[in-house]
């Protein structure tokens, strides 16, 4: 019996090139690949635009979510990569719009935010990766 199962395909989320978007361990825990604000066919949503992106990078991660078997009261962490950290309130705002509605008066889950020179291509903004412990 394989120890972990590797989730390259999501519906609606753009293929990896080269990676899984979610690897699950046989001890129940789910881990997420880096999101970014691409739509399904890979091409960037909102050019110079961090609420954009931070909305569809997280669209992405609750298609994902669903594809585990899981819901965002199921994130335990959350790792975001950020290109301008004074932006920061921004993506506070619309964290919450998909995590208060799961998570009600619960805190949200442990979190780490870096400010980096770039990502992957210049043109993205926010970039965010979580730690899932699968229900059941």
């Amino acid at each position: 019996m394989p120890v972990h199962d590797r989730l390259a395909v999501i519906p609606g989320v753009a293929e990896g090139s080269g990676y899984s978007h979610a690897v699950i361990t046989s001890g129940r825990l789910a881990f997420i690949a880096g999101q970014i604000g691409v739509d399904a066919e890979g091409q960037l949503i909102g050019p110079g635009d961090l609420a954009a992106q931070t909305r569809h990078a997280l669209l992405n991660m609750q298609n994902i979510l669903e594809a585990v078997g899981a819901g965002w009261s199921d994130v335990v962490r959350l790792g975001w990569f950020v290109t301008d950290i004074a932006n920061l309130q921004t993506i506070r705002d619309i964290r919450d719009e998909f995590l208060s509605p799961a998570l009600g008066d619960q805190p949200n889950p442990t979190s780490t935010l870096i400010q980096v020179a770039s990502l992957f291509r210049p043109e993205y903004l926010v970039e965010v990766e979580a730690v899932v412990a699968l229900p059941g």
